[in-house]
């Protein structure tokens, strides 16, 4: 299996998503209430051979907003589901017609880690399928604010579940990051306090930091040993270019 730490210029660095295994949980935090976060989308990714799993969030009936290093071959959205192993009557199925990375990012340092996924049909919203709102360009989440992130990403190491995880993060200074290679704050947020063992993990990329009911960030990557804060993309700095590619779509 494709190891997912990172070598060097970030060897501290772990990619959120799991290629070849399932999903599991937030790590320390709790079962979110069934259908709370109707925003949210489970990404079945396949890239050759390998599966992979992340997460995303709904801004656009067609359009998905997640991690431009979740892209894959073929990708299928799951919204409103609350236990990915089941098939539950709230789920919608779509296919990803179009994948749009950030045509900056890269791969070696993950800035502009984000990527917009155009689906082949319309979702439907209703009870258990919603929009979440994005920032506007110029707003910035300060040090100190509490922000939540929810996904079916991994609890640990060694365990997983299958139903929806959140966690509650404080966004911290951006001297907090610099141990990353390559931390931008310009483009990025440095977020969870060290040492508390909360944050996102494996099968958590893609899934957004949400602040005041509005995406703030989308998860991008952990250090390798759980300790130090998380990293996720700045959402209001890319808000010129969702909007330039959602016009172009529409």
């Amino acid at each position: 299996m494709r190891s997912l730490i990172a070598a060097r210029p970030r060897e501290m660095m772990v990619f959120l998503y799991e290629p070849g295994l399932s999903t599991g949980e937030i790590i320390g935090g709790r079962e979110a209430k069934a259908h709370s976060r109707r925003y949210m989308a489970y990404l079945e990714i396949q890239d050759g051979q390998v599966k992979k799993k992340c997460g995303g969030f709904l801004v656009k009936t067609n359009f998905v907003l997640t991690a431009a290093h979740c892209k894959g071959d073929k990708i299928t959205i799951k919204l409103g589901a609350h236990n990915i192993s089941e098939q539950e009557r709230s789920q919608q199925k779509i296919p990803v017609r179009h994948q749009i990375p950030h045509q900056q990012y890269d791969k070696k340092t993950l800035n502009n880690d984000i990527m917009l996924l155009q689906l082949s049909r319309n979702a439907v919203l209703n009870n258990w399928v919603r929009l979440i709102p994005l920032p506007n360009a110029k707003s910035r989440v300060r040090p100190g604010s509490m922000c939540s992130v929810a996904g079916w990403g991994w609890t640990g190491r060694n365990s997983r579940t299958d139903t929806l995880r959140e966690v509650d993060l404080e966004v911290m200074k951006d001297d907090m990051c610099h141990l990353y290679t390559g931390y931008n704050h310009s483009t990025m947020l440095c977020v969870g306090k060290p040492g508390l063992g909360k944050l996102p993990y494996r099968g958590d990329s893609g899934g957004p930091l949400v602040y005041d009911g509005v995406a703030q960030g989308i998860a991008s990557y952990v250090d390798e040993h759980l300790w130090e804060p998380s990293v996720f993309t700045r959402l209001s700095t890319f808000i010129p270019w969702i909007q330039n590619i959602l016009q172009k779509q529409h």
